[in-house]
């Protein structure tokens, strides 16, 4: 995006005050979606049409070498913060943050196969990156970011339920979780155009239900992606497991892959399917179909896209299907 605004702030907050800092800088971007959206007939029929308006704040300045980051992005004429990360940049020592939502660890790689616009859940009823969100969840995350020959590791932890918390305040049961995502490219093995990675994560139930209301046990999350790309195309497989220990889980096996193609350097169109296996404790298992194709043309700042998504047996519900179909229209500044 394009900065809109540049200033110089004497300090980045009151509780750096007591040590060295420069004057920082501060960038103001953002960007507005116009969208139609078209679901299937079992939805409830309204306004089709929607807006929506990111603004990012971000601020950064040098203190005793180390350089101090700032980020935040509001949503919505203000309605809300969607998220935050405060981030110490100690160069060869690597980068240590603190994360309310801009995703950290295994959530940074829930799904990485190639697609034109929005991946090919988006906009179905309930589903996600196949559960996969990462054991740290996305808020209230301490990140740790660095790159040992040419691996970047990106890893998070948090303490209690991973909900975001005031100055002074705390929530949650107690429970904790780690997880770790390493990523790199074929550089290593002498492979151009591969971009691979892999991720793992658990997290204790502890006592309290955790976020999925199950008891007992641990949750686990893994992932291994592969990406590669030759000339305009771009092709990427993935596979992911969540296995929830606790009474009554259901674990999950998602199997997926995308393939991109950039017509020039303004157009580019993609296809995806995804599969996922429910394995449910007292039921029969159940397998949700998805598939979903994309479209989009830039023109400066200004980017027309749209989407068709599918889905059988939406989130593991056998005859449960959904359908969805986006046109949006973006402005970036």
């Amino acid at each position: 995006m394009n900065n809109l605004k540049k200033v110089g702030l004497t300090a980045l907050a009151g509780s750096l005050a007591a040590v060295s800092a420069h004057a920082a800088e501060m960038t103001v971007s953002g960007a507005t979606v116009l969208t139609y959206t078209s679901e299937d007939g079992t939805e409830v029929t309204g306004n089709p049409y929607g807006m929506k308006t990111n603004i990012g704040f971000t601020a950064s300045g040098d203190v005793n070498g180390m350089t101090v980051s700032y980020m935040q992005t509001s949503v919505d004429q203000f309605a809300g913060m969607s998220s935050a990360r405060l981030s110490i940049d100690m160069g060869d020592m690597g980068t240590l943050a603190f994360d309310q939502g801009s995703g950290s660890g295994l959530a940074t790689i829930d799904d990485k196969t190639p697609t034109a616009a929005e991946e090919i859940w988006d906009g179905l009823d309930g589903l996600t990156a196949g559960g996969l969100v990462g054991a740290a969840g996305n808020s209230g995350v301490f990140n740790y970011i660095n790159t040992f020959s040419g691996v970047t590791v990106n890893a998070a932890a948090r303490k209690g339920s991973g909900t975001s918390n005031s100055d002074g305040s705390s929530s949650g049961s107690g429970q904790s979780a780690m997880d770790i995502a390493l990523t790199g490219s074929g550089d290593m093995f002498g492979v151009d155009g591969l971009a691979w990675g892999v991720g793992y994560g658990e997290a204790e139930n502890g006592e309290q239900a955790n976020a999925a209301g199950l008891t007992g046990g641990e949750n686990e999350h893994s992932t291994v992606f592969a990406n590669y790309s030759m000339g305009p195309v771009t092709f990427g497989y993935q596979v992911s497991r969540i296995a929830n220990n606790g009474n009554g889980a259901t674990d999950e096996d998602v199997d997926q892959w995308g393939i991109a193609f950039n017509v020039n350097d303004d157009l580019s169109v993609s296809y995806g399917e995804r599969e996922i296996e429910y394995q449910k404790a007292s039921t029969t298992n159940v397998t949700e179909d998805g598939e979903g194709i994309a479209i989009a043309y830039t023109m400066g700042s200004m980017k027309i896209a749209g989407n068709r998504n599918e889905v059988a047996n939406n989130a593991g519900t056998t005859g449960s299907d959904d359908k969805m179909t986006e046109i949006a229209l973006s402005f970036a500044f």
